[in-house]
């Protein structure tokens, strides 16, 4: 065949081939038109999953009646007008490729109206780009498109759009995403002449936390902290989970560059990053995080429906947005309104390797509350997170020679943690405060305060060591006595004196000094293996924080001495100035709190 020129209609739906995936793609161009346009006020009005009709409403600016034939016209726009405009692209919209895409796949009709205009105008597409004839209508001032029977002339097309049910889930989840990205806008969306949301503008911090409430539940918000950081011209701003408040699923990630949602892989391995030591394996954080920076330090025409961006200083972001993470996850100490586990967490089951398992047969959930939460009192069985851990610590005085007494007086000082009272089955330290009571894990909290410890040490230079009066000779691998000769230097700086004195042998001279007087030949053994397992023939260096946090994991060995209370009071000290105290290094919880309050509904006090 000769070459030759498509047809305009032919060109526009192969278009709409990149920017119409389904209706949900069709109400996300729309509605960030609405945006563009200025709207305070969106409503959208689906009927058979958006099928049969996406009918999106505006009160913003309207389009004067000379331009509607633009609007539908392919790479007509308001919003750039140069190359330099595209460099710094501040609106949601720019390419001018939506409208007729849409209008050559579907019975499109648009409406509009500029403020001080007599009658709105109305148009008629169908991807063509002629015969456009506006007629007047009632309309008030803003903008109103139609869309009627999506794929209708691309039959194949319609062929793949699925369920009813389902198409309308894709576009209620898209609205809830865009709804948190503009808090000034009030969204009504209804399926079926049915209003599925409502949600008004929030302009105050309060009623956006309950739009956030509304969207992702009221959960979100009691185990989320409000961050605001910003530097070197990037801000980030928004509200991120506790690590004990996770996930199975990333469903619950909301990331905006510029009021623009966006799923980015620099974004992703930051916020990965910075949960690294704080969060269980194989679960998620949760986020709605909103980064500001200059137009220009951004690309977002790297995708044809502006999904991902493409950062131009891509190591500053990064960095920024770890630095920013990182210090609001260390900042989480008791005494900041923190260290409640939610009861619509997830179960979890954290892997223990210093922790003797319990019989089968033992009722392993306890009851686990958030002091923010309205409820009943509930059976033990009902329990959302176990808390089962090791039945024995070793002697805490041996490791923190400084341990404090217990105050005398009638009226102790007033600690985050308050004053220990008992040891409950080797395992948990109670410990009572004026507005309650106290439970730690003694041995997660231990194996944080090591694990923070070590890493200020090391990171200060080395790690303070201790010789040993007898050397200890430790029968390996011949693959592990291999890493601990290569790595002689790094473990050095780890504390620990390690020599090889045969094919299958090494000998342990030197420990750091916080691990106290454990079983060093089991230690080593365990984070030889360790680093062996996984792979550790890589820059190790790179890989210190986890090395650091085996040491301390398995530094914390099962004893079967219940812990005195001064042993307990130390421990809860130091466990209030210890960064990232609210989980162990495997992300389980370290403690938890039951308020006065909770006690009294528990035993109907008052009621």
């Amino acid at each position: 065949m000769r070459i030759h020129s498509l047809p305009t209609q032919l060109v526009n739906q192969i278009a709409a081939g990149e920017v119409v995936e389904r209706p949900s793609s069709v109400v996300k161009e729309l509605v960030e038109n609405c945006f563009d346009a200025g709207a305070s006020q969106v409503t959208i009005e689906i009927e058979q999953g958006g099928a049969r009709l996406i009918k999106i409403r505006d009160n913003g600016c309207g389009i004067v009646k000379e331009d509607l034939p633009l609007a539908l016209s392919r790479h007509a726009t308001s919003k750039i007008a140069s190359l330099k405009d595209l460099e710094q692209v501040v609106s949601m919209g720019f390419r001018g490729e939506a409208l007729p895409s849409i209008s050559s796949v579907s019975r499109l009709t648009l409406i509009s109206r500029i403020s001080d205009a007599d009658c709105a105008w109305r148009v008629n597409a169908d991807g063509t780009e002629q015969n456009f004839d506006p007629q007047p209508d009632p309309h008030p001032p803003g903008t109103t498109i139609d869309v009627r029977d999506l794929f209708y002339n691309t039959p194949a097309r319609r062929k793949f759009l699925k369920t009813e049910k389902t198409e309308f889930a894709h576009i209620e989840t898209l609205i809830k995403r865009m709804a948190l990205s503009r808090f000034d806008i009030g969204f009504i969306l209804s399926h079926n002449q049915k209003e599925m949301l409502n949600l008004k503008p929030a302009k105050t911090e309060s009623e956006q936390e309950q739009r956030i409430a509304g969207i992702c539940g009221s959960s979100f918000i009691e185990n989320s902290i409000k961050i605001d950081f910003a530097a070197s011209g990037l801000q980030l701003s928004g509200w991120v989970g506790l690590p004990t408040f996770s996930r199975s699923q990333q469903d619950m990630q909301f990331f905006y560059v510029n009021g623009r949602l966006v799923r980015d892989k620099l974004v992703s391995h930051a916020v990965k990053q910075a949960y690294q030591d704080v969060l269980f394996h194989g679960r998620h954080p949760v986020f709605v995080l909103y980064l500001t920076l200059d137009p220009t330090l951004v690309d977002v025409n790297a995708h044809p429906a502006k999904l991902e961006v493409r950062f131009r200083e891509g190591r500053l972001v990064h960095d920024f947005l770890f630095s920013a993470l990182h210090r609001s996850l260390a900042d989480l100490r008791p005494g900041h309104g923190v260290g409640r586990v939610s009861p619509a967490h997830e179960s979890i089951h954290a892997p223990d390797v210093a922790r003797q398992a319990m019989p089968e047969s033992s009722p392993q959930p306890r009851p686990v509350f958030d002091t923010k939460s309205t409820y009943s009192p509930r059976p033990p069985q009902q329990a959302s997170l176990p808390l089962h851990v090791e039945e024995a610590i070793q002697a805490y005085a041996s490791l923190y020679p400084k341990s404090e007494p217990v105050a005398q007086s009638t009226q102790p000082e007033v600690r985050p943690l308050g004053h220990a009272i008992a040891h409950l089955h080797n395992i948990y330290i109670l410990s009572e405060t004026p507005n309650g009571i106290i439970l730690v894990d003694a041995h997660a909290a231990h194996e944080r305060v090591t694990y923070e410890r070590l890493k200020q040490q090391y990171q200060n230079g080395a790690v303070p060591s201790q010789p040993l009066l007898l050397p200890i000779k430790i029968k390996v691998s011949a693959a592990e006595a291999d890493l601990a000769e290569q790595e002689y230097e790094f473990f050095n700086t780890l504390g620990f004196e390690i020599n090889r004195s045969g094919p299958e042998t090494v000998v342990l001279r030197s420990i750091p000094v916080l691990l106290g007087n454990i079983d060093m030949e089991i230690l080593i053994r365990d984070v030889l293996a360790d680093m062996t397992e996984h792979g550790m023939s890589q820059r190790i260096q790179e890989k210190s924080n986890e090395i650091l946090a085996t040491v301390a994991c398995h530094g914390a060995v099962r004893a079967h001495r219940r812990l005195t209370i001064d042993e307990m009071n130390a421990l809860l000290r130091d466990m209030e100035q210890t960064e990232r105290i609210g989980q162990c290094n495997h992300g389980r919880p370290t403690w938890i709190e039951l308020s006065t309050n909770d006690l009294d509904k528990f035993f109907l006090r008052g009621q």
